[in-house]
């Protein structure tokens, strides 16, 4: 192995793990995430059976398939905001009315828990917006030019107005270039 060769020696996770927050960071991803929780208990409750010693406790309703249906459609939607960040708004809209609508049809929303993280879910994903990469200043090896305004003048560096057109533009001279240039202009 050279020094020249880069990503050798990178352990497997940490490259999968950059290359997840990339992918992570160009889609309202947490909006999906929620928005699919969310779906799972509306979908699940009328459909589960709690078990209390010797007693079956069924929450079905006589709505079963419209919270499977709702449940479904917020899961479909919470993808869609994960690999079609293009329509997120109408994504977040649709999740959102069908957070309300699971209200009266699917066991007070999933027991309030798949509502209010649907609901969450709906207004992140109408919140997001892609973000703008910065440009970063080129650098050409040099430091920033001084401001005009910080130039001195000709009067500043002890000349005369017949040496005007000889003044330095920018900061004054360091000593060692004073010297060298033999005492014309002053050192700062």
């Amino acid at each position: 192995m050279s020094p020249e060769s880069t990503g050798q020696n990178e352990h497997h996770l940490t490259v999968y793990r950059r290359g997840f927050r990339t992918w992570r960071g160009n889609r309202p991803f947490w909006a999906g995430l929620f928005t699919m929780v969310g779906g799972l208990p509306i979908a699940y409750f009328p459909y589960a059976n709690m078990h209390l010693g010797n007693v079956t406790l069924a929450m079905s309703t006589t709505a079963g398939a419209g919270s499977l249906i709702i449940g479904v459609l917020l899961v479909t939607l919470g993808l869609t905001m994960w690999f079609h960040s293009i329509v997120r708004v109408f994504a977040g809209v649709a999740a959102i009315l069908l957070a309300l609508i699971s209200i009266p049809i699917a066991n007070i929303g999933g027991f309030i828990i798949g509502f209010l993280l649907s609901l969450i879910g709906g207004a992140l994903s109408i919140a997001w917006a892609p973000g703008t990469a910065k440009e970063a200043p080129e650098y050409d090896g040099h430091a920033a030019p001084a401001p005009l305004a910080a130039a001195p003048d000709a009067t500043e560096l002890g000349q005369g107005p017949h040496d005007t057109a000889e003044a330095p533009r920018g900061p004054l001279l360091s000593k060692a270039a004073a010297e060298a240039d033999g005492g014309r202009h002053r050192a700062g």
